[in-house]
Parts: C-alpha cells; sequence; structure tokens
C-alpha cells in the first residue's frame, strides 16, 4: 500500500494535487512514512465519484448492504491486531491498549451498527390508522467524514458504518496525524467489495481539503469530529450550501464525588482522566468533590497520578503513552504552566516538563491541581492530556451548578452510593451523556454533547438517522388496495 496515494473510485490513484507531509512517531519523534496531502483537484475527483455511484447505491437493498457490512467484519476482525499495531505507531496509544480499546472500538461499533441496520425499517406507517399514510428515510447524499487523531478507527467506524448502513457515499478526509489506520480500513473495505465511489479517502489538511469538503455544492452532508474551534469554521464555510452538519466537538466533564462514593471512586476517575494520555473529548477532567471526603480525595488522587506509569507505545503493559504531537505537547505544557503561575492552583502531583528517564517523544508528566475554582483556565479549557483539576463542594446543588457551568456539555460522571442522588443529579446535567459509579454506556448509545460539544448523535439507530432525510407520503397505495 503506498501511502503517497488516495483511494478514489474503487482504486488507489496518484495525486493530482498534492504536497508531501511525514507521519511521526510521537514516543521516538521519527518519521515512520510519509503520506500525501490532496488538493482541490483531488478533492472533487472524489466527490464526483461519489455522486456518481449514489444513484446506484442508494437504491441497494438492505440484505446487500448487510452481508457487506458483516464481510467488512470478518475482514476487520482478522486484521485487528495490524490496526492496533498501525494505531500506536502513528497516535502513540500503548500497543497493548491498541490492540484491545483503540482497534477494538472498530470492532464493536462495525457489529453495532450490523444490529441497528437488521432492525431498522426504512418504511413505516405514520399510524395505524393512516394506512395511505408512509414515512420513508432516505439516504441524504454525499457525505464528507471528517475523522481525529485521538481515536482513529473509533470516530471512522462511527462515520463510514452508518452512511454504508443507509445508502450514502461518502469521501473520508482522515486526520493527517494519524492517515495510517485509515488507509488500511480503506484497504478492508475494499477487499470487502464496497462498489467503485461509494466509499473514497483523501488524504489532507483542515485548511486544505476539509474546507473544499465542507464547502463542496456536491456534499449534501458534513460529518466531523474535533475541536469546538474548528466545528465553527465548518458549519460557517458549510451554510453557503446550506448542506447538513453534524459535530461531535469538545468536552470538559465534571467528576462529581459525593462523600458516600464507592471507595475505589477517586481512583478510577484519575484513571479515565489519564486513559489514552488523557487525548479523549469525555474524559472527566474536572473532579468536584464533597468537603468531607476532599482532602482524602486529593491524596488519593496524587498516590494514583504518581503511580501512573508513563512509557513508549511500544512496550507492552498498562502505562500511557505520548501525546500525539510537538503542537500537542506545547499546548499541554503551557496550560500546565498556566494552572501553576497565573491560576494559582495547588500543583499535587506532576507539572512541566517530561517524565524522568524519557528525553524525547512527547510524553508529559501526569499531573494534578488541587483548590481549583471554577473561574480558572485549566477548569474550563479543555487541555486534551493527563491532567486533572480538582475542587470542593457543599451541597448537590452547588456540584451540579459548578458542572454546568461550562461552555461543554459532552459527558459528565457521578459517584455516589445514593441511587435516588444519582438518578436526579443524572437529569439536571446539561450534557449528552452521564456516566454513573463506573459503568459504562451500553454498544449502540448516542453518543454526543449540548452547547459546544457539538449537536449531532452517533452510535445506533440515532447514528443512522444522521445520515438520513425522512420523506412523508400521502396517497400510498397499500398493498392490500
Amino acid at each position: 500500500m503506498n501511502t503517497r496515494h488516495f483511494y478514489i473510485d474503487g482504486r488507489w490513484t496518484d495525486p493530482v494535487d498534492a504536497t508531501e507531509l511525514d507521519v511521526i512517531d510521537p514516543s521516538t519523534e521519527q518519521a515512520i512514512a510519509t503520506i500525501s496531502l490532496g488538493g482541490t483537484v483531488d478533492t472533487d475527483a472524489a466527490v464526483a465519484a461519489a455522486a456518481k455511484a449514489f444513484d446506484t447505491w442508494s437504491v441497494s437493498p438492505k440484505h446487500e448492504r448487510l452481508a457487506l457490512m458483516r464481510r467488512i467484519l470478518e475482514l476487520y476482525s482478522a486484521r485487528s491486531d495490524e490496526m492496533g499495531e498501525t494505531i500506536s505507531r502513528e497516535m502513540g496509544a500503548p500497543i497493548a491498549m491498541s490492540r484491545s480499546a483503540q482497534a477494538g472500538s472498530g470492532t464493536s461499533h462495525i457489529r453495532a451498527f450490523i444490529d441497528a441496520l437488521e432492525g431498522f425499517e426504512f418504511e413505516t406507517e405514520l399510524r395505524a390508522d393512516t394506512p395511505h399514510d408512509r414515512i420513508l428515510y432516505e439516504p441524504i447524499g454525499v457525505c464528507a467524514l471528517i475523522t481525529p487523531w485521538n481515536w482513529p478507527m473509533n470516530q471512522i467506524a462511527l462515520k463510514v458504518m452508518p452512511a454504508l448502513a443507509t445508502g450514502c457515499t461518502m469521501v473520508l478526509k482522515p486526520s493527517e496525524l494519524s492517515p495510517l489506520s485509515a488507509m488500511l480500513f480503506a484497504d478492508i473495505l475494499h477487499e470487502a467489495g464496497v462498489p467503485p465511489g461509494v466509499f473514497n479517502l483523501v488524504n489532507g489538511d483542515g485548511a486544505g481539503v476539509g474546507t473544499r469538503l465542507s464547502g463542496h455544492p456536491d456534499v449534501a452532508m458534513v460529518s466531523f469530529t474535533g475541536s469546538s474551534r474548528a466545528g465553527i469554521q465548518i458549519s460557517k464555510n458549510a451554510a453557503d450550501t446550506l448542506k447538513r452538519v453534524s459535530l461531535e466537538l469538545g468536552g470538559k466533564g465534571a467528576n462529581i464525588v459525593f462523600a458516600d462514593a464507592p471507595e475505589k471512586a477517586v481512583a478510577q476517575g484519575v484513571a479515565r482522566c489519564f486513559g489514552n494520555t488523557g487525548q479523549s473529548c469525555n474524559a472527566p477532567t474536572r473532579m468536584l468533590v464533597e468537603r468531607p471526603r476532599y482532602e482524602a480525595a486529593v491524596e488519593q488522587a496524587r498516590a494514583a497520578a504518581e503511580s501512573t506509569v508513563v512509557g513508549p507505545a511500544s512496550r507492552d503493559g498498562r502505562h500511557i503513552g505520548p501525546l500525539v504531537s510537538r503542537a500537542q505537547f506545547d499546548k499541554v505544557q503551557g496550560l500546565i504552566e498556566q494552572g501553576i503561575e497565573r491560576d494559582g492552583a495547588r500543583l499535587v502531583a506532576g507539572g512541566l516538563g517530561r517524565p524522568d528517564g524519557l528525553q524525547e517523544g512527547y510524553f508529559v508528566r501526569p499531573t494534578v491541581f488541587a483548590d481549583c475554582t471554577h473561574d480558572m483556565t485549566i477548569m474550563r479549557e479543555e487541555i486534551f492530556g493527563p491532567v486533572l483539576s480538582m475542587m470542593p463542594f457543599d451541597t448537590e446543588e452547588e456540584a451540579v451548578r459548578i458542572a454546568n457551568d461550562t461552555e461543554y456539555g459532552l459527558t459528565n460522571y457521578v459517584q455516589t452510593c445514593d441511587g435516588e442522588k444519582a438518578n436526579r443529579v443524572a437529569r439536571r446535567l446539561r450534557s449528552g451523556m452521564v456516566d454513573m459509579n463506573g459503568r459504562a454506556r451500553s454498544a449502540g448509545a448516542p453518543f454526543g454533547g449540548y452547547k459546544r460539544s457539538g449537536n449531532g448523535r452517533e452510535g445506533g439507530t440515532w447514528g443512522m438517522e444522521e445520515f438520513l432525510e425522512v420523506k412523508a407520503v400521502g396517497g400510498w397505495v397499500a398493498e392490500a388496495d
């Protein structure tokens, strides 16, 4: 597989309008591959191929799409370890975690969309008493799928599979920081027999391919995952063509730890915050602790941070790896400095610089700040690194108010042994998702947020509906007639 190629109209093609970019292993800061960044000509060719394929694929029968998706699952599962190794090298997830969670998320989502499609009806009655009305769900058209580097296959599967399932055609622009896993996925789709033009891939950056796709007159929908800043720019660029824009953006999740929370709640919260080196939009990066338990919780968080091992992605074991890039490393270092020097928070663990013994690579020290106030930058800005900010609260009302006092609304967390209180707080939190007492949401649950965290939902039937138009028909001739 030539990493300088694009996948357009069912084959790997040479770029027409491209520049080269090295893919960097964040553990070593060394180049591991070179890709092409496409331009307008390459992007237009991919959109044209998708538009041509739409007429046929949009009316393909459901059973054919299901058979194709099952074939993709079979081939993906066979190459899952290869996918994990690819992701580990390109974005720095430790190899064990990359094989299980990073690559495994693709398997899970493909399987979940097969289940969702099996039970989905594209034609339904309006009501039992309206036999001559029909509601039709139809594919929206050519879709631009723009995915991030932090969970490459998680986001690619959450966009590509529902687009396939609903009869859409698509152009994927993966992050230029983690493009190799997307190219491997394209190879799997090709082997599975996805018809030419249904799936296309063009590597590029946001300013180039991303801008062209989001403003392209022949693209009916953009599904984007990334920063809130980029989501705003995509929405503005898409406005002139009135296309649908589905956004899964940033977060600044609050983890509310009540005094009666399980003993392991704090350590679990730290581990969840530091997972994937803190590079998850739904990480619980603000820990709010009821005051009677606060000092003990700070000590538990310190111990958890200091016991968190940092090391190269290639090393086997339960540790966290580097950040994805030099730019991300510099950003996180700047925000840690902000917490120390300007915010005046109490540094409990970690701090500036690399961990001992790691002189190269984008490694950072697992960091905990205590005695924060909700107006501090480290409590308000998405850091996207292994940095936890803690503060106390006195009442349930105060905890909810602080948790909701943010521009974001993706995922919040509640820890308490009082089930009635947990449910009550969950209802009041202004976020698209709430996890309680360490229990994750099930496969097929909708993923998405409120406010600056976005406006769409991914996963299950909700994720499929993002790619569908709804048509109401009157005067339908029923079979009995």
